[in-house]
């Protein structure tokens, strides 16, 4: 990705936050920033943003369905930590994982490249693999152990969060691309689990700060999209998503998270672009642009 894209995006952002300024830094003001962001995109831009402590809320296409590609690799591991609350499973469980059970090449999976004839390992190593490395394999192992993608999205579900469904594996996405639609949230959803997780209410404080940490996993990779235009010390808890890119399209180019803001206030944030024509380069500075711009609303002095 040329740094130059999200350095010039970045500037024009901060000029339409200058003029945002004058009105108060109302919401209205935030939400035009980002309706101006999601014009220069040739795909559907879908936000939702929660500024935790205030309970201010700003969202575009928030009620649309946008497939999640591995973004939903989070609940999933949320509901497999509820199990292991209730004492179904443990971190230090042995699970073996045949190479039957690998996802297809075009597909990304670190444990199929470095086992290529399978391998037991224990499910907390199963979890960073899933969360951490987004590892398709790692993926469809959890889903084998919770009883499949039905009872996967069950636990969600019961949650009080409908509006996410995760109804088919890695190993079947992989090998479709339109298939991917079928695993889809709308970004006000994927806000609302952000915050039941981010609470705690309904896992364990153990499990809670576990899968914290595996989402505060960095590198260069995942580093793009909502932290790509942050100051390089912002904290930050997310998870990707990524479609291939077929004849020019790319269905999903997703990011979500929480932010931590100056003042040790929290901003929970989902991003998606589906079905967009435009370069990788191009997708994730739109991401860190809407960021950067949700982050100056409620950073910068009124």
């Amino acid at each position: 990705m040329k740094k130059s894209l999200l350095v010039n995006i970045g500037f024009i952002i901060s000029a339409l936050l200058c003029l945002a300024a004058k009105d108060g830094y109302s919401q209205n003001s935030l939400y035009s920033t980002i309706q101006q962001i999601s014009d220069t995109s040739s795909g559907q831009l879908g936000v939702s943003i929660l500024h935790l402590e205030s309970g201010e809320k700003v969202s575009l296409n928030g009620d649309k369905k946008f497939p999640m590609q591995s973004v939903y690799k989070f609940p999933i591991a949320m509901a497999v930590l509820q199990e292991i609350d209730k004492e179904k499973f443990s971190l230090d469980d042995s699970i073996a994982i045949h190479k039957s059970e690998y996802i297809p090449k075009a597909g990304h999976s670190p444990i199929r490249d470095q086992f290529p004839e399978g391998v037991t390992m224990t499910l907390r190593d199963i979890l960073a693999y899933n969360v951490s490395h987004s590892d398709g394999t790692a993926c469809d192992v959890l889903l084998r152990i919770l009883g499949g993608t039905e009872k996967a999205e069950k636990k969600i579900h019961g949650l009080g969060i409908k509006d996410i469904a995760i109804s088919t594996t890695e190993m079947v996405q992989v090998a479709h691309d339109t298939i991917q639609y079928q695993n889809w949230s709308t970004p006000d959803a994927m806000n609302d689990l952000l915050v039941v997780f981010f609470k705690g209410k309904d896992l364990s404080e153990n499990s809670r700060q576990f899968l914290l940490k595996l989402m505060s996993y960095s590198n260069p990779w995942f580093d793009r999209r909502i932290k790509g235009l942050l100051p390089k010390e912002t904290p930050l808890v997310h998870k990707t998503g990524t479609a291939a890119t077929y004849n020019g399209l790319t269905r999903a180019t997703n990011d979500v998270g929480i932010i931590t803001l100056p003042d040790q206030s929290h901003l929970v944030i989902s991003v998606f672009i589906s079905d967009s024509y435009d370069s990788q380069s191009k997708r994730e500075s739109i991401i860190a642009s809407v960021s950067k711009a949700a982050f100056d609303h409620w950073s910068l002095p009124n």
